[in-house]
């Protein structure tokens, strides 16, 4: 069988093999959607397909709606060439429950997948018809905290967003140019109503997009290019709103067993594929259960009844809560600890680090011992029990094939989320640093696999990151095994206000830091050595 539109005619041989199918006709949705869309979304990766697509896809099961999502893709634009256009714009969801069986659905919420790719004219002419179109609703956003970034490490805008700044909204390349471009046209068209809404998985996601999107606007209206009606118009919150959002769900990376089950019950192409942007992506996404999805209800222009699919529609200072509560204690800064000391330790699994007694007591101080004691309860979710889902069910499944190098990635753009806004809270409060031993173990160990070089020795890739090249140039001369190679040069790091939100050599965490890591440098087994001293 192959997955695709015509397919889904031949409902016995999907339920054959445990395939559950849309309970809606897909044709019409389509058609309807592509006429009056209501919602557009930008980053068509995993967490969309096997969480955000999935939600309107219950909503359209029951009869709760009847238009779906227009999904975009605003950096690997062969995502919707080979995996969404192959597909007509399916997926096979698979969830990996923690008893080791797995739970299969084919998504088909989405009408259409388009590229945000500004030398394409018919694409951008596709979506320029969308975003006048008064029907739309809501765009919402899983671009990754770096999608909204408009500046390097050095705080300077990128070449990219000096050039749509000076050449205007005609020729807007840079994902935050491309949507500030479509929100202009559909200024001109009648100033409608609209929610533009993060859903990515950092601190104030809202703000975050708003900011960047203003700052193109104000730079356009410097030059020329919008007058100051524009502006008034994405300032008014009747008019355009930002909601904030929290997010939780872990997609990894397609695993090769459930390519093989799949396989097995004859659905073909299942197989993975790697772009020529080093993204490893499949036909099927597979993800653990549980998942949640906060949201501030500010929608000037309406919006599909999320909350009977599941999503807690609050208010902002819910929003924050629970956000805080998430990625700055309870479950972020747990996964970017295991990742840095799971690549160190020769993990390939989050799992099996979980198994690991010195990994898990890092953790379990990290979020029990250091994080609540700053977080503020946001009363819809119980941190200590989110917690404690973490520790005990979510992190151990063993079905889950997370990958400490996934999380590892563009780990510069997390820290100053996942373990600065902790430090910031201690220091607001008054609270001793010197309780703190996780967190400075955590940042010790990232520069420490910046090196390159594992506990036993031997060399390790490192992920993929922005700041890769310029954090491992200011680290040069250290060598692993030789600690007097160590001349300070962390410094310069941890005073990077950009990296970690405040300047950490300022307020008298560096220290720390800086003696953890010299010695995690001793040699082979030192890392190991290390944890065990800090956290007996």
């Amino acid at each position: 069988m192959k997955m695709n539109r015509a397919a889904l005619a031949d409902r016995a041989a999907w339920e054959k093999v445990n395939v559950v199918l849309p309970q809606y006709d897909v044709q019409a949705m389509v058609d309807a959607t592509k006429k009056n869309p209501i919602w557009v979304h930008f980053g068509a990766g995993n967490i969309f397909r096997g969480f955000i697509a999935a939600l309107q896809q219950k909503l359209l099961n029951e009869g709760l709606a009847d238009r779906g999502i227009i999904a975009a893709d605003t950096f690997d634009y062969e995502i919707i060439t080979r995996i969404y256009d192959a597909f007509d714009s399916l997926t096979m969801n698979v969830t990996l429950n923690p008893d080791a069986t797995t739970s299969r659905e084919i998504i088909a919420s989405v009408a259409e997948g388009l590229r945000a790719d500004a030398k394409d004219a018919g694409q951008m002419a596709r979506f320029a018809e969308i975003f006048v179109n008064p029907s739309l609703q809501m765009v919402s956003f899983t671009i990754t905290e770096k999608g909204y970034a408009l500046r390097n490490m050095a705080g300077e805008l990128m070449p990219v967003v000096v050039a749509d700044m000076a050449e205007g909204p005609d020729t807007a390349r840079h994902a935050m140019s491309i949507v500030c471009a479509m929100m202009l046209r559909r200024f001109a068209a009648g100033a409608y109503p609209i929610a533009l809404v993060s859903m990515d998985n950092c601190s104030h996601n809202g703000e975050k997009l708003k900011s960047s999107v203003l700052e193109i606007a104000h730079a356009w209206r410097r030059n020329g290019f919008v007058g100051d009606d524009f502006i008034a118009y994405l300032e008014d919150e009747s008019k355009v709103a930002f909601p904030w959002s929290m997010i939780d769900k872990i997609t990894p990376r397609p695993a090769k067993v459930v390519e093989e089950s799949l396989l097995e019950d004859g659905i073909e192409d299942m197989a993975p594929i790697v772009t020529s942007r080093n993204t490893f992506i499949a036909p099927f996404v597979n993800a653990e259960r549980p998942q949640y999805l906060v949201v501030e209800d500010r929608f000037p222009n309406g919006r599909p009844a999320l909350e009977k699919a599941g999503v807690y529609m609050t208010d902002r200072d819910t929003v924050n809560c629970t956000e805080r509560m998430k990625v700055t204690t309870c479950l972020n800064p747990l996964h970017t600890a295991l990742a840095v000391y799971g690549c160190l330790l020769r993990y390939t699994l989050i799992c099996e680090e979980m198994k690991d007694e010195d990994l898990v007591r890092l953790v379990k101080r990290l979020g029990y011992v250091e994080g609540l004691p700053v977080v503020v309860d946001p009363k819809i979710l119980s941190p200590k029990a989110f917690i404690d889902e973490v520790v005990q069910e979510r992190l151990p499944n063993v079905f889950m094939p997370d990958d400490p190098r996934r999380i590892a990635t563009d780990t510069s753009q997390k820290v100053g989320i996942r373990f600065g806004e902790t430090i910031k809270s201690y220091v607001a409060a008054g609270r001793d640093l010197n309780d703190l031993v996780s967190i400075p173990l955590a940042i010790a160990g990232w520069m420490r696999y910046l090196l390159g070089v594992g506990d036993d020795g031997e060399a390790i890739e490192i992920s993929a990151d922005p700041m890769k090249v310029d954090l491992q140039a200011k680290l040069a001369g250290i060598e692993v095994g030789k600690p007097e190679t160590y001349k300070g040069q962390l410094r310069e790091i941890l005073a990077n206000e950009v990296i970690f939100g405040s300047d950490l050599v300022k307020i008298g965490l560096a220290d720390r830091i800086e003696q953890m890591f010299v010695e995690e440098l001793a040699g082979p087994g030192a890392v190991r050595a290390t944890l065990k001293k800090y956290l007996a």
